[in-house]
Order: C-alpha cells, then sequence, then structure tokens
C-alpha cells in the first residue's frame, strides 16, 4: 500500500514538473538569429571578443552558439581549455567571451568581421586556407528574451556543452547532421530552414540543460522537485490570467500560506503571487515580440487595469517601456 501512494506521489510530482517544463518551453521564441559556416584549416585561433551581441544590434538576450559539424577543437573560457570533437554543441546564454582553435599559436582569425553584408541570399561559408577543411563550425548567436525570466536564467550556466555522440544526443545528432547538410550542399530555402532547425536545436538544448540540472540546488529546479512548490509552479502556468491568491495557492497545494510563502521564498527567492505578476509580464513580453495585439489588450491580459500602470511595471521588469521594448524586438 505504502509503495502504491509513493509510486503514485512520485508520478503526480513528475507530471506538475513537466507541465510546468511544457508551458515554459511553450512560450520560448526566437526574435532573431543569425548562422554562417567557419571552415578553418591548420593551425589558427580566434580571438575571444565577444561580437556577436554587437553584431545583433540588441545586446540583451544574445547567445552565441557553435555546432561542431566534422573535425576537433579546442574551446577556451574563463581561462579553462575543453577539447571539442565532432558533433559537440557549445552555446553561451550570456554571451560571455570566448576563443576557439587548433594548435598552439596558430594564426589569428576574426570570421565575424569577415562575413559579407546582409541580406544572404544563401548561408555564408568562410573557408580559410587552400587544403581541403580539417574543421567545419557552423557558428551564429540566437536571439531570445526569454532568458531574462529570472527563475530561467539561474538555471542556465555561462556556457551549456553537449556531446550528441552520446547515445542521449541522437536525436541532437540527427538535427546536427542535417544542419551541416544545409550548408555544405545549399538547396531552395535553406536560408529559411536553418534558422529553425536552430531553433528547434535551442529548445531542446534548453530541455536537456533543466533536466540535466541538480535539483537538490536553490532555484527554479530545486522548486520543480518540491512537492508543494511544483504543484504550485503547475497551477499558475495553467492558468496565469487568473487572479490568483496567496490562500487560493496554498489551498490547492495542501500547505498553509505561511509554509508556501516560507518554501517559495527560500528556493526561488520571491513570494507566489510575485512569481504570478513576473510570469505574466515575461508572458507580455513575447506577446509583444510574436503578436500584433495592441499593448492595452496585453496590459490586461496581464492583470493590469490600466495601460499606464502596465508600462510602470513593464519598464521596471525589463528596462524599456513596452512600445520600445516591442520596437526594438521587430527592427
Amino acid at each position: 500500500m505504502l509503495d502504491a501512494f509513493s509510486e503514485n506521489l512520485r508520478h503526480q510530482r513528475g507530471v506538475a514538473r513537466d507541465d510546468v517544463l511544457s508551458a515554459v518551453l511553450a512560450t520560448i521564441r526566437l526574435s532573431g538569429s543569425l548562422q554562417f559556416c567557419f571552415m578553418p584549416t591548420g593551425e589558427w585561433q580566434t580571438d575571444g571578443v565577444p561580437r556577436m551581441a554587437a553584431m545583433s544590434g540588441r545586446p540583451g538576450g544574445t547567445m552565441p552558439f557553435h555546432v561542431l559539424a566534422s573535425g576537433s577543437c579546442w574551446l577556451r573560457i574563463g581561462g579553462e581549455e575543453l577539447e571539442l570533437s565532432e558533433g559537440d554543441i557549445v552555446m553561451f546564454p550570456f554571451g560571455t567571451g570566448h576563443q576557439l582553435g587548433v594548435g598552439l599559436g596558430g594564426r589569428l582569425l576574426t570570421p565575424i568581421l569577415d562575413l559579407p553584408p546582409r541580406p544572404w541570399r544563401e548561408i555564408p561559408v568562410l573557408r580559410y586556407g587552400a587544403a581541403s577543411s580539417a574543421v567545419t563550425l557552423l557558428c551564429g548567436y540566437l536571439q531570445c528574451e526569454g532568458v531574462s525570466f529570472a527563475p530561467l536564467k539561474q538555471v542556465l550556466p555561462e556556457l551549456i556543452h553537449i556531446r550528441t555522440s552520446a547515445a542521449a544526443g541522437d536525436w541532437l545528432r540527427t538535427t546536427v547532421r542535417q544542419m551541416a547538410a544545409e550548408v555544405v550542399t545549399p538547396r531552395a530555402g535553406g536560408v529559411s530552414m536553418l534558422p529553425r532547425l536552430t531553433e528547434i536545436m535551442f529548445i531542446e538544448i534548453l530541455r536537456h540543460q533543466i533536466l540535466a540540472a541538480d535539483p537538490r540546488s536553490t532555484g527554479w529546479l530545486a522548486a520543480l522537485a518540491d512537492a508543494s512548490l511544483s504543484r504550485c509552479l503547475s497551477l499558475i502556468h495553467d492558468d496565469p490570467g487568473r487572479d490568483w491568491s496567496l490562500e487560493e495557492l496554498s489551498t490547492a497545494c495542501g500547505v498553509s500560506r505561511s509554509v508556501l510563502a516560507e518554501r517559495f521564498q527560500k528556493t526561488l527567492g520571491t513570494s507566489p503571487i510575485r512569481y504570478v505578476r513576473d510570469w505574466r509580464l515575461y508572458l507580455a513580453s513575447v506577446a509583444l515580440t510574436t503578436t500584433g495585439r495592441t499593448i492595452a489588450a496585453i496590459a490586461f491580459e496581464a492583470g493590469y487595469a490600466t495601460e499606464a500602470a502596465f508600462n510602470r511595471a513593464f519598464s521596471q521588469a525589463f528596462g524599456a517601456p513596452p512600445a520600445t521594448w516591442r520596437a526594438k524586438a521587430q527592427s
């Protein structure tokens, strides 16, 4: 009897966690991206200057990435060095500067500065050296304001490194191969196809990162591992427009208001009601960048009685008024 009860409890926790993850991942949208192919030969190194954010024109939420389609090279970041092999994906959620290279003291390459002016009719391929390339890298950046949502931001490290050669990386490995094929053997529509494949890769990487994180730490992952907090988050994400009260949430979670508030504060550094507000504002930022709805309509859905009140809250959370935020996202 006890084993059955425990199994049911674990199942309920798992369902709540999956519901929250699904709700968050469903809101993730790229507001911009860039992809190019980098094929150096011999010994070489990049300079490590973080140029991607400047190139995007929107520094916030710019995440450089590299996919090693063939060959091997090293990566240096924060005084550490690691070896990358074929199929590896590296992503830098906060745009951290880094270097790539082969050998020691090789020639300095700055592929970002060598890219042709946009718009591009096909994905640029930058070749360095006449010999057959030993390294093929798919490089670029993703623009995603979703990382500004604090609980998600807390989950992400400076560097995400995934080896798709591992058994768990079968799905990603296939995507990487398809991305490489779109560049190496260009076909009609490749300029449109590659950003879509890149977005799919990004969502899968986020899911991998969230599920692989240590649930015993503080933050969002720890909250998802706690039965009461996971239930609370699931309720909020299932119906963010509802006028939630602390009493409603605590009753539904089977704990007192003080216990829920204390656990929320200790684990997530905020209160349940403030989390509701922040999640609504994040959803508003998604609506601003992905829909043509009026700011007044978005403000009402976010729970604000007036557009002026919404403007103040949004500016405080995102550093710019909604109209400015939308204009930058669409530029």
